[in-house]
């Protein structure tokens, strides 16, 4: 996978914050090398936020962003704060920007403020310093730049990108669960549902993850498991399956060898497995008319068989044997209220940044509300849940 290839969800997302006419696009067409952002004397130019992969050492492949003003106005400069606020839930590190000639105002405090309290990693840019008769020295955290004649950006991007000895320590995907010269099986549907051409993203990344720790993936659709199996002259290490196969595999696969999901690694990686464990058995608390949320992280095509609007659905009603009142999210769309829910079962969230993840599941938690994800919920609806955690070790909520 290339530079460019890389997911969002997989990217630090770097956003720039500020009021209008702090300089915060040009500042970022500045940072990124490139006319991304549009740029107006006019205030409140930046209506949507905007987004610009690039790579940034050492931090590595990242997303800047570029958000509408803090401070904007009237009925229309509501929602464009409102989406400013929504940037904060998926930003990694922010950037507040602010006019050098006019110096730091409430909002900008406010905005400050925001940014401790989410416990993000930030830098203070005092952006026009051109303006000044006179630059004061930097400050722990804060830097002049001008993004008007580029002076000290790239000043500004080493700030930046050191700034990644602040940010949480990456969870292991597979990594640690895997010795060089293991072998795996991935179990690897292909059903109508699977896009054309390629492998879904928490596929590819396993197999990456796998192949990074020197061990061999084989790969296979679940038809062709037990065939697989059999010719294989070593016991696998462990074998990895959609979830949407999980009770056909479960039946193939002998109980001593370890398996489990795509989604409950992904589960791992972005968030946390006794929180998804603890959401899955809320499945038999479920009633008639109870309200589910089923979320989905991406928007995609919707095929007869779709597994969150369709089977997920299916599976619930057959295991609960209930008629529970089910909604829908996708995308970046997601309530900020949530507690006329009983459950919010989330899918593995491939192509959300962790920073958005935990912020979903923190809502859940600030309203009470158990959440899983759709490979937790299947498993244990097909009653497989504790063995598809085994891998894992240590131990899980009983119910």
């Amino acid at each position: 996978m290339g530079l460019n290839d890389t997911p969002s969800g997989e990217r630090i997302h770097i956003a720039f914050f500020g009021r209008r006419n702090a300089g915060k696009s040009s500042l970022m067409n500045a940072f990124t090398g490139q006319e991304i952002a549009v740029v107006s004397d006019k205030p409140g130019t930046t209506t949507d936020p905007v987004r610009k992969a690039m790579e940034l050492i050492p931090l590595g492949p990242v997303m800047v962003v570029d958000t509408p003003g803090s401070d904007d106005e009237g009925e229309v400069g509501v929602l464009r704060v409102e989406k400013m606020k929504e940037s904060l839930n998926r930003t990694d590190i922010a950037v507040l920007v602010i006019d050098a000639s006019k110096g730091i105002s409430d909002d900008d405090r406010e905005l400050r403020a925001s940014f401790e309290e989410k416990k993000l990693p930030y830098l203070t840019v005092y952006n026009k310093s051109d303006l000044l008769v006179e630059v004061p020295e930097d400050a722990d955290r804060e830097i002049y730049v001008s993004a008007f004649d580029k002076t000290d950006i790239e000043r500004l991007k080493d700030k930046v990108a050191h700034l990644k000895d602040d940010l949480a320590e990456d969870k292991p995907l597979i990594g640690d669960l895997i010795s060089r010269g293991d072998v795996i099986v991935l179990v690897v549907p292909i059903d109508k549902a699977a896009p054309k051409g390629r492998l879904i993203l928490p596929q590819q990344q396993v197999i990456r993850d796998a192949l990074d720790h020197g061990t061999v993936p084989v790969i296979c659709r679940d038809s062709e498991l037990k065939e697989t199996l059999d010719s294989l002259k070593d016991t696998p290490r462990m074998v990895i399956t959609d979830s949407q196969a999980f009770s056909r595999v479960a039946g193939i696969v002998p109980d001593e060898i370890p398996l489990t999901s795509f989604s409950i690694l992904m589960a791992r990686y972005k968030g946390e497995l006794d929180i998804n464990v603890k959401g899955a058995y809320a499945l038999d608390k479920v009633g008639d008319g109870d309200r589910i949320l089923i979320s989905e992280g991406c928007t995609h095509h919707r095929q007869c068989d779709d597994i969150g609007t369709v089977k997920l659905p299916k599976w619930i009603r057959e295991y609960t044997g209930r008629e529970p009142d089910i909604s829908y999210t996708s995308g970046r769309e997601f309530p900020t209220e949530l507690t006329d829910y009983k459950l919010v079962i989330h899918c593995g969230a491939c192509m959300l940044n962790p920073a958005e993840v935990k912020h979903r599941y923190d809502v859940a938690k600030e309203c009470g509300v158990p959440i899983t994800n759709y490979g937790m919920a299947i498993a244990y609806m097909k009653g497989i849940l504790d063995r598809s955690l085994k891998p894992f070790g240590g131990s899980f909520f009983d119910g």
